[in-house]
């Protein structure tokens, strides 16, 4: 399969998205197999990212003017869902691989063809925060400093480091995206976590590194859909807003842990017999009507929060392909159901693994990864709830909504 989606690609020929659904699907078990090997490496194995290469994931929304398949974020949502129930760490930055080959579409012709000119299966890893100020220089700007939580950093041939730009004489300073190659900057190994350790989420060294002009977007540009690209490509699937897609793809990476942390319990519970003193012991754990209710529970929660996450997404899909851009109503909707959904997520994660008892503290244990995962992608700043959720409050009470949308 995965040899059928990669000629399919090379001949110029569009896969089915049940094509690349079943490439990727048959390299599941592999990357389940990996995971504990990935969280203790800090990085995703080699094999891994290539294996999903060959399956056609990272061209998903790729513009097909560098052999993308331009298929709706749903379908990458759907498939990082399907990842992350194998491993968390591998569908966090692999997904963000190819949620960011989208991203690269929202730039200048100029910056797209710098990345994929040369070799159009070039992925990217990304620091959003501008936490430094790019000094401006003849035709473009030169970085220095360190960008952080830069996930897959160790297998990409580019990233996008933000900035401030420096404030004009009539236009206050405001922060911009910059492309750089891997030429470009030193990896320092910064990523000692107990979170998506696997991600490889390292630090970014640049030194005196100029960045041409066209290689910026604005994060202004971005939230709003109307980048250089959006105005480039014909498809509209380039003119959504920058946070409705990419905060999506980190959703999805909880959602599917916590489906995957649901089939983990079911199978290590489902023929298991009580050992302590005070339960009685040879009693079968699926007999207690509590254990009954939580599978129950967490199976509810996770389902509605895949349904909450696709639902938006194609409501976001569907708004700009009618009106060319999205509305702010929607955008907040949609940040306010990701945020939501992985509350959702690490609901049912928590209660599986207060359910699991003492071996729930075992380092090995796939639902003690899978609640340490799901609670690590709670703590993104993107989907922090006590701002998402204000910032919907403020909208819908009639106030100016302060946040990212």
């Amino acid at each position: 399969m995965q040899q059928v989606a990669h000629a399919s690609s090379m001949t110029g020929v569009r896969p089915t998205a049940d094509t690349i659904k079943a490439a990727v699907r048959e390299l599941l078990p592999a990357i389940r197999e990996r995971a504990l090997a990935t969280e203790r490496e800090r990085r995703i194995p080699v094999a891994t990212v290539e294996e999903l290469r060959q399956a056609g994931f990272y061209k998903l929304v790729q513009p097909a003017a560098y052999g993308g398949y331009e298929y709706d974020f749903v379908v990458l949502a759907d498939l990082i869902m399907d990842i992350a129930r194998s491993c968390a760490s591998t569908a966090w930055s692999c997904g963000l691989f190819s949620g960011h080959q989208w991203m690269v579409g929202l730039f200048p012709p100029e910056a797209q063809h710098d990345v994929w000119g040369n070799d159009p299966g070039a992925v990217l890893c990304g620091s959003y925060a501008p936490v430094s100020e790019a000094a401006a220089d003849a035709g473009g700007y030169r970085l220095n400093g360190r960008w952080s939580f830069a996930s897959g950093c160790d297998s990409a041939d580019w990233s996008f480091c933000a900035a401030r730009l420096p404030a004009r004489e009539g236009r206050p300073s405001e922060p911009a995206f910059f492309l750089v190659p891997a030429k470009d900057f030193v990896i320092d190994d910064t990523w000692d976590v107990i979170g998506l350790a696997g991600t490889g989420s390292k630090t970014l060294v640049l030194k005196d590194v100029f960045v041409p002009e066209h290689r910026k977007i604005l994060f202004a540009e971005a939230a709003s859909g109307k980048t250089p690209g959006s105005r480039h490509h014909p498809n509209r699937l380039y003119s959504v807003p920058i946070y409705c897609h990419i905060s999506a793809c980190l959703a999805a990476t909880a959602i599917g842990s916590a489906a995957g942390a649901i089939d983990d319990f079911i199978a290590s519970t489902s023929g298991r017999l009580t050992r302590g003193s005070v339960t009685g012991g040879e009693n079968r754990m699926a007999s207690f009507p509590t254990i009954q209710i939580r599978v129950a529970e967490a199976t509810a929660s996770v389902d509605a929060a895949r349904t909450i996450l696709l639902r938006d997404l194609a409501a976001i899909t569907a708004e700009v392909q009618q009106h060319g851009e999205g509305s702010t109503r929607q955008r907040i909707a949609n940040r306010l159901g990701q945020s939501f959904a992985v509350n959702l997520a690490v609901r049912s994660v928590d209660i599986l693994n207060a359910a699991v008892g003492g071996n729930g503290l075992v380092v090995t244990n796939p639902i003690q990864r899978a609640w340490r995962d799901v609670n690590a992608v709670a703590r993104h700043v993107s989907l922090n709830w006590d701002s998402v959720g204000a910032m919907y409050g403020q909208m819908v009470l009639g106030l100016e909504p302060r946040g990212q949308y």
